[in-house]
């Protein structure tokens, strides 16, 4: 059993491969331990504010679904890292508080996100964006209401209206 091992080693491409293997479980242990998920984050160029722009970023994964939700507005609520992204809320806007019950999420936002951004998008379109995102990310949820300093940020009817006519913020999903 001694000699197996270092006659294994002797051949150039079995230490090659023993290395590669090594090296595979050190990385899926790196990976398994830290813990991090990939959420994808959209945003508007500043050049044409319709044209949507894609960001993934690696967050912390929590031990609290609710923990997850409010990691991932906040990282919203900060804006695009691209130069040439535009922010969904003005900059200086807040998670106030964050609920997740029921397969539903409740999320205050401080009063600023009502505020116009420079250079950036309307309000409907950052609160739209915001509400899709989590759907998106997030399959677990059901619904999202969103609230601007206590105040619901999308009525009832207008959820209405986008459930008739299959939009992202129809609650059935």
């Amino acid at each position: 059993m001694k000699d197996l091992i270092p006659e294994f080693l002797k051949n150039k491409v079995k230490r090659r491969f023993f290395s590669l293997c090594l090296l595979f479980l050190f990385a899926c242990a790196d990976f398994l331990l830290l813990g991090l998920v990939r959420r994808t984050f959209v945003f508007y160029s500043i050049d044409d504010i319709k044209t949507p722009v894609v960001e993934d970023r690696m967050l912390v994964r929590a031990g609290s679904r609710e923990y997850d939700i409010a990691r991932y507005v906040e990282e919203a609520l900060l804006g695009p890292v691209s130069l040439d992204s535009a922010p969904l809320f003005p900059k200086g806007t807040r998670l106030e508080s964050l609920l997740y019950r029921d397969g539903v999420v409740y999320a205050d936002l401080t009063e600023s996100a009502a505020m116009p951004s420079l250079g950036g998008v309307d309000v409907f379109t950052g609160v739209y964006t915001l509400y899709g995102g989590i759907r998106r990310n997030f399959s677990y949820v059901k619904d999202v209401r969103l609230f601007i300093n206590g105040h619901e940020a999308i009525s009832g009817k207008i959820r209405e209206n986008f459930a008739e006519n299959g939009d992202i913020l129809s609650s059935d999903r």
